[in-house]
Parts: structure tokens; C-alpha cells; sequence
């Protein structure tokens, strides 16, 4: 399939599937792109996507970017879900341990060039892994950030090159949640300590009150995305 074909898919597909259910969306997916896969944070988000597909294709690859900078919960809840499921998560390294990138680019890269840090740890990784598939499944929700509020159910990723899917893209706080707790989805318990949105632990802090839900990444600076997401 070339990628006008490609396009010419997609687009009728975001109709169509716009008012489907992410499990439906999912199901969608996995017939017409077997060579699929999922990107996994381990956030909330992305333990109910995982739950979903172990539902509708438990074959279906899951990986996971593993900055070496993770808090020790999220790796918890790697051990936890990988144990309940029995799902073989695809780790996916940087090319530079976090020691060869403190003496390539001087200690503290998240602190000095953060975008730089991101690129390293998190958008090459992704670059390559994404280089093996056809299409992706994202946990990206349109009332996150601005800069999602335009994401649909299906697109294609010009940026990898690939067609991705964000099967809960219009789904709300309370929608993930009623789903974790309806289901007993095992999650981050981060979440329960004012961290909505959990990434490296050197750029994540609480959020309290009355803040905007990503205020917690990157804070002191105008950083949003880590470079994943269009």
C-alpha cells in the first residue's frame, strides 16, 4: 500500500471509527495493520489501553522506553502488569547510557538542554523502534495538552512515517478512571499523589490544585511535549 493509498485509508477510517469504542478501534486496527504495536508510559492512559488489548490481540506487541530515568513506581507497575498478564514488555534503551551522555553532554542534560535530553533518551529510541512496524497505538487524549486537541482516532504519522491510532483520543480524566476502577486496572500509584502526568522522575513533579494537569513536566520552562507526539 503506497502512502496516497495510505492516506485515502485513513481518512474514511477516522470517520468511520470516530464514535466506535477503543476496544472496536482497536479490533480495527490489528485486522488491517497485523504489523502493529504499542507504545506503553505506564501511565494511566496506557494501562487501560494494555488491559483493552489483551482483550481484543494479546499477541499484539507492547514496548516500552526505558529512559533510565523512570521513578521506581513505574517500573513497579511494568513488574506488576507484565506478572499479571504475562506479557513480555519490549524494552526499548538509548544508545547512550546515562553515563556516556553525562560525558558527551554534560551532567544534568534535562536541566541545560532538556530538548536535547528527550531526543536521546526518548525520540531516537522511539525512531528505531517504530522503524520495524506499520502502525502504532498511541494513549494520547485530546483534553491533555493543546497541542493534542486536534488528534484523531486514526492518522498518519508523518513524523516516523507510519499510520498511528489513538483509540481514547476523546475520552476525559474521569472516563480513564471509571475504567481503571470499574475494571481493577493495575496502576501507577503516583497517580494517587498528585501526579496526573508521570515521566522522567528528574522532569516530573506534583501538581496541585487548580493547576493545568501538564504543569508537572517540565516545570520552569515553556517545554511541553517530549518530542513523541506531533
Amino acid at each position: 500500500m503506497n502512502l496516497l493509498e495510505k492516506e485515502a485509508l485513513i481518512h474514511d477510517a477516522a470517520e468511520l471509527l470516530e464514535t466506535a469504542s477503543p476496544e472496536a478501534i482497536i479490533e480495527w486496527a490489528v485486522d488491517k495493520f497485523p504489523n502493529i504495536t504499542f507504545a506503553c508510559s505506564f501511565g494511566a492512559e496506557d494501562v487501560v489501553l494494555v488491559d483493552m488489548l489483551q482483550k481484543v490481540s494479546p499477541k499484539s506487541d507492547i514496548f516500552y522506553l526505558d529512559t533510565d530515568f523512570h521513578f521506581t513506581e513505574t517500573y513497579e507497575v511494568r513488574d506488576r502488569l507484565a506478572e499479571k498478564y504475562g506479557i513480555n514488555f519490549v524494552r526499548v534503551a538509548p544508545l547512550l547510557t546515562p553515563e556516556e551522555q553525562a560525558l558527551k553532554h554534560g551532567e544534568e542534560l534535562w536541566t541545560s538542554a532538556p530538548n536535547e535530553c528527550c531526543n536521546i533518551r526518548k525520540v531516537e529510541p522511539l525512531t528505531r523502534i517504530l522503524g520495524q512496524y506499520d502502525a502504532w497505538i498511541t494513549g494520547i487524549r485530546r483534553d491533555q495538552a493543546p497541542t493534542r486537541a486536534n488528534a484523531k482516532k486514526v492518522e498518519y504519522d508523518y513524523k516516523f512515517g507510519l499510520v498511528k491510532f489513538n483509540p481514547i483520543a476523546n475520552w476525559t480524566t474521569d472516563d480513564v478512571w471509571n475504567y481503571i476502577r470499574t475494571n481493577d486496572i493495575i496502576y501507577n500509584t503516583l497517580h494517587d499523589n498528585h501526579y496526573p502526568s508521570i515521566g522522567c522522575h528528574y522532569c516530573t513533579r506534583q501538581v496541585m490544585p487548580g493547576e493545568d494537569p501538564r504543569a508537572g513536566r517540565w516545570a520552569g520552562n515553556d517545554k511541553t511535549e517530549c518530542g513523541l507526539h506531533k
